[in-house]
């Protein structure tokens, strides 16, 4: 996969590589532990790579991303749920969150950590391949190299980095999760329970089923945000635009 790239003055092309979004804001800083912002924790993510045997008398090997439609020949063999191969999840999520506005204004920072306790750090500016295709080779590259670089800096767009995930979160910061048996309140009405020097941190599940203990290490309490199930999409999307609302981001 190429390198990625800034394209500071042209429109976004799916067949290119990530790139830095021109329009946002200067994002907070990863390392600023006092600014509120919210961040996302993609907890138990299914990146797991797999070494794929050439064919046809092809040299070498091949690493692929697995998954649940290319690769389900594979899990059988392995005794694995294609459930467990749902790198689809995590993908959708990281679209919603990076489109966002509250991420264009600068205050959302958002970590991947897979079911394989992989750490990553992505920075507010990636823009995520569209395609699945390409969001897998980036993915591959990545567990592969523990790092991607955009090409016209030292910049690093995405991040293996060292566990525990509360290492890296600011000093004050509330840490919740979802749960179904939690009472359903506005997520706009939480975020104003916040301290002006608060931030948020919600662990969304990027699987495809699950119990909702995956974060009980972690976080403070547990809230229900709907009186329906909903995809980790969806549950992303309303932390956005809850947070959106309660800070005037339009």
């Amino acid at each position: 996969m190429p390198p990625l790239r800034t394209t500071p003055h042209r429109k976004h092309d799916d067949s290119e590589p990530p790139t830095f979004i021109p329009e946002a804001a200067t994002p907070i800083s990863s390392r600023d532990k006092d600014t509120q912002r919210l961040i996302v924790v993609l907890t138990q993510a299914c990146l797991e790579t797999h070494k794929i045997p050439s064919r046809n008398g092809a040299q070498g090997d091949r690493y692929a991303l697995l998954n649940c439609d290319d690769h389900q020949g594979l899990l059988k063999r392995m005794q694995r749920d294609i459930a467990d191969a749902r790198p689809d999840i995590t993908h959708q999520c990281l679209l919603t969150l990076l489109d966002s506005p509250v991420n264009k204004a600068g205050k959302l920072q958002v970590y991947i950590l897979t079911s394989r306790n992989v750490l990553i750090e992505v920075n507010p500016t990636v823009r995520i391949p569209r395609t699945f295709k390409r969001f897998s080779g980036l993915m591959v590259q990545l567990l592969h190299k523990l790092s991607i670089r955009s090409v016209n800096s030292q910049e690093k767009l995405l991040k293996v980095i060292k566990n525990p995930i509360t290492d890296h979160l600011p000093m004050k910061c509330r840490k919740i999760t979802l749960s179904a048996d939690a009472p359903v309140q506005r997520v706009q009405d939480y975020v104003t329970t916040l301290e002006p020097d608060e931030s948020i941190c919600v662990f969304v599940g990027a699987m495809a089923h699950g119990a909702d203990d995956f974060a009980d290490q972690w976080v403070d309490e547990k809230i229900g945000v709907s009186q329906y199930s909903l995809s980790a999409s969806v549950a992303c999307s309303k932390f956005c635009h809850g947070c959106e609302d309660a800070w005037g981001i339009m």
